[in-house]
């Protein structure tokens, strides 16, 4: 198992390769579906992004509510294929590392390589696991979206998978 540090260095993504595990800490954001398009159409018009991620993380997560005593509740990634659009754009500003589940088309594996960036994928149906790793929630922008607004998180040792490494080697293909 590999220790990794949100945000990510240079060194660190060079070094990870399709298929290893990693134990992640730090802070990322979260984001899904409505708020990437937000990002996306705010770029469209030449505006600022309400957060700068060069050099972060985005987790394709909507988390449940968190249950009285906890920090958050449920956490599991989502599909990442539904922020392909928006992705390639992300990773030009300098978005190193996005986390969800499942596939991601060949203009995203084109942009991971150009930009030197990573895919991470979190095990689907251990919602309850990734939530034990999450230490603090702050939210960041689009407090209307609900659970799918903005956040930022403090992760502990969340475990994840090297699913398309920098060199653009992929954990979906055989």
């Amino acid at each position: 198992m590999k220790k990794i540090n949100f945000p990510i260095t240079p060194e660190q993504i060079a070094e990870l390769r399709t298929g290893d595990r990693v134990l992640a800490s730090g802070y990322l954001y979260t984001a899904r579906d409505a708020a990437h398009k937000r990002l996306y159409e705010l770029l469209q018009q030449g505006k600022e992004l309400p957060i700068d991620i060069d050099g972060q993380t985005i987790y394709y997560v909507g988390a449940a509510p968190a249950k009285p005593g906890y920090v958050i509740g449920p956490c599991g990634p989502t599909s990442s294929y539904r922020m392909d659009k928006y992705a390639p754009s992300l990773l030009d500003l300098g978005l190193k590392v996005m986390i969800g589940k499942g596939a991601r088309n060949d203009e995203v594996i084109n942009s991971i390589v150009k930009n030197k960036a990573v895919y991470l994928i979190a095990v689907g149906g251990a919602a309850a696991l990734v939530a034990k790793c999450v230490k603090k929630v702050d939210l960041i922008c689009y407090e209307d979206l609900g659970t799918e607004a903005i956040y930022r998180y403090e992760v502990e040792d969340m475990p994840l998978i090297v699913a398309i490494d920098p060199e653009g080697n992929n954990i979906y293909v055989r």
